[in-house]
């Protein structure tokens, strides 16, 4: 964990701003631009594939990175700007805290005199830091953990300590950079329950590659591809209308491209229709650029003549722990393991899907 926390006493009394951040990073062969505004209280996750710059954003906002253009202000202060007045306060200062993969914490001090750095170098006396760090250890599910060594703990227990380590320094804002990707699933499932829990009421930004994540702990989801933000919104509605291959891909399910016609979506010789009346408002303008949206259990594998059915072919098989997932050269279906049986790559199959399944979403 890195810590950037405490806020002077001076700035502690009037912080209903939470963050705005324009960000501005630029190297010889990447640049990160991206602009977002958490409310207090808000947790806003930020997803995207690897070398996206998620983690650049985070570093940025933790003041480890410095901006090439743009300005940072926490909780009503400016504590980064580029252009002048120049401002470039330290990351200590910034009322910030940045949680990674690893707990990072002092393999010299105990459990309670890692959750006691923050509050003791903010100033508060070392008995009133201990009681309140012993506080935060029963509040992450370690009570009577004080006098542990951070090399007895296990990997679930260390990031329970960082957590408590960050919210004891009392930070304007946390940032998390993928906490739970080295843990196993019932320890990431404990954690994820127990941030929900703790974060309560302070304005957090969560980098996941998990959709789980998102959803379970975030209000709203901001997707970074190449540098800049692609979608935003609240998480469920980005994740069931995904604009770009990358959420589709998350959100798990089938995203085709193609054009309105005729009142619905078509592609090459395959048509659908939606009964959603936004996607029926979408594909009423005849040519708009369309994708067609829904979910790989909703579609059915019918006889390749059938009347209502599109004709595809097998491209691979995936074993799920439901099933089996049948990639055509169309879209992925989910079947069950008799549907799959004598199934190979290139066979003919037919498809069909319920319009009442469907969603078309524009393509910006």
């Amino acid at each position: 964990m890195t810590v950037a926390n405490g806020l002077p006493a001076e700035h502690r009394a009037a912080d209903e701003s939470g963050l705005r951040a324009d960000i501005v990073v630029e190297r010889e062969h990447f640049g990160v631009e991206v602009a977002l505004q958490v409310a207090v209280g808000e947790t806003v996750a930020v997803m995207g594939p690897s070398g996206a710059g998620k983690s650049t954003l985070l570093q940025a906002l933790a003041g480890l990175e410095p901006l090439t253009a743009g300005e940072i202000e926490v909780a009503g202060r400016v504590v980064d700007r580029v252009a002048p007045p120049r401002v470039r306060t330290a990351p200590m200062n910034r009322g910030i805290v940045l949680l990674g993969q690893d707990a990072r914490l002092f393999p010299h001090l105990s459990v309670r005199e890692n959750v006691a750095f923050g509050p003791r170098a903010a100033g508060t006396d070392t008995r009133s830091a201990r009681d309140a760090a012993d506080e935060w250890l029963a509040r992450v599910g370690l009570p009577g953990a004080g006098d542990r060594m951070p090399r007895e703990l296990s990997g679930g227990e260390g990031q329970r300590v960082a957590v408590a380590r960050a919210l004891a320094a009392s930070p304007r804002v946390v940032l998390l950079d993928e906490p739970l990707v080295a843990l196993d699933p019932a320890t990431a499932g404990d954690i994820r329950q127990m941030l929900r829990d703790q974060l309560t009421g302070i304005t957090t930004i969560a980098v996941t590659h998990d959709a789980a994540d998102a959803v379970a702990l975030a209000d709203r989801l901001v997707v970074v591809e190449a540098g800049r933000v692609t979608q935003s919104g609240p998480v469920r509605e980005v994740l069931s209308a995904p604009a770009t291959g990358f959420v589709a891909s998350i959100a798990g399910v089938n995203r085709l491209m193609g054009v309105a016609a005729d009142g619905g979506w078509r592609s090459g010789d395959l048509r659908l229709v939606s009964t959603d009346a936004a996607s029926r408002a979408l594909a009423a303008v005849e040519g708009v650029p369309l994708a067609a949206v829904f979910r790989p259990e909703h579609v059915q594998v019918v006889e390749a003549g059938d009347a209502d059915a599109w004709r595809t072919e097998v491209t691979r098989l995936e074993s799920t722990l439901a099933g089996v997932r049948v990639q055509t050269t169309s879209c992925a279906v989910d079947v069950s393991l008799t549907e799959a049986a004598g199934l190979a790559p290139g066979d003919p199959l037919g498809l069909r899907i319920d319009p009442d399944r469907v969603r078309f979403v524009p393509v910006h």
